[in-house]
């Protein structure tokens, strides 16, 4: 049942043996580590790499290698979890540059490339370390002279894989890199914190309202429903024009200068509008 081949030899000094050549390839896989293998991937992601055919093929020979008894398992977790790497507004990008990198990066050589706009494009001659996907956008890690960089895949171009060899710093994980390098980044965002008074109405939209307003602390409401509110921003333009996409459901406490500046704006708009021609 478990798909080993046994016999069985009689006698007192018989017992239980496997058949002679028997090799196991499946060093003891339980339930869940089955689930997981054949838990759907990401084949967007796997076909930039052109691995998506491999990758099916593999799993197709692991399926045939599994004993009947577990196959269940492998189909049971496949049929009820889809893992989609995309956002719901994914912006396309070309990354024609990807199997390049790749290639460098599995022979282990250096490449050259153009990077960078205005004053600060030109070519770069670096160490390829890996590549990383974030959502659905490439980015290669590299070295330039033992200095460790991102490079946004879709922003290179007329990239060229060298002779020269790679030089790979020693003990470099390119997954805790990838974890520093991100905290770093979000460190050092720009914060433009503020305070808002929210109608119980428009408290659910507030996540919705702007791609990098963050919802910091929702407090009580008060007797009339409408709640405060602490949200963080980047910038204080940004801020006010979050603020008046709510129209009259959000108002600023604080700072008084956003306050102000969503005031002189939404005049600005009336005296837009009220110069107008109407139009038929």
């Amino acid at each position: 049942m478990a798909g080993v081949p046994i016999a069985s030899e009689r006698g007192s000094h018989g017992g239980w043996i496997l058949i002679e050549g028997y090799e196991t390839r499946l060093t003891g896989l339980n339930e869940a580590e089955i689930q997981a293998l054949f838990l759907t991937r990401p084949q967007r992601l796997l076909a930039d790499l052109s691995l998506d055919k491999a990758s099916d093929a593999a799993l197709i020979k692991l399926s045939a290698a599994l004993p009947a008894i577990f196959r269940h398992d492998a189909d049971y977790a496949r049929q009820r979890i889809y893992v989609d790497v995309t956002g719901w507004n994914p912006r396309e990008e070309k990354a024609t540059s990807l199997h390049t990198l790749q290639e460098a990066i599995w022979q282990e050589r250096k490449v050259s490339f153009i990077y960078g706009h205005d004053e600060c494009r030109g070519e770069r001659i670096v160490d390829p370390l890996g590549l990383v996907a974030k959502g659905s956008v490439w980015y290669l890690v590299a070295a330039v002279q033992g200095v460790v960089r991102s490079y946004r895949v879709s922003r290179i171009e007329d990239a060229q894989m060298l002779e020269e060899t790679a030089v790979r710093p020693k003990g470099f994980d390119l997954a805790a890199f990838w974890e520093e390098s991100s905290a770093k980044f979000k460190t050092n965002l720009p914060k433009y914190s503020a305070t808002l008074r929210v109608s119980p109405a428009a408290i659910h939209r507030l996540p919705y309202g702007g791609r990098f307003a963050r919802v910091e602390k929702v407090h009580a409401s008060g007797e009339d429903g409408w709640a405060k509110v602490s949200m963080r921003f980047q910038f204080e333009e940004e801020a006010c024009e979050y603020v008046l996409s709510f129209g009259t459901q959000v108002e600023v406490i604080e700072p008084s200068e956003l306050r102000e500046k969503v005031v002189e704006m939404a005049k600005s708009v009336i005296d837009f509008y009220s110069t107008k021609p109407e139009l038929l």
